[in-house]
């Protein structure tokens, strides 16, 4: 197998190589993935606590009265223009 990495990350790889803890980059990138193995249940719960505040945020506006009504297609079509400027 090959696998690219971005010049910046292959700088890590060796700069761990050469600090004495790995033999070699294959153990570099062994241990990389053992650790988001172990982590990816963690990633997952932290990024949907994220994601649950800022449901929670937008219902709590919409709760207050801080929604805005989008009476027909060409003011969503507006409403997405003026988020993406």
């Amino acid at each position: 197998m090959h696998v690219s990495l971005t010049p910046e990350l292959e700088s890590r790889v060796k700069a761990k190589v050469e600090s004495g803890l790995y033999n070699n980059a294959s153990e570099v990138i062994r241990e990389a993935l053992r650790f988001m193995d172990t982590h990816e249940d963690w990633v997952h719960e932290v990024k949907l606590a994220r994601l649950r505040e800022q449901l929670k945020v937008g219902t709590d506006q919409l709760d207050s009265g801080e929604g805005i009504a989008i009476e027909s297609k060409a003011a969503l079509d507006s409403l997405f223009d003026d988020i993406k400027s």
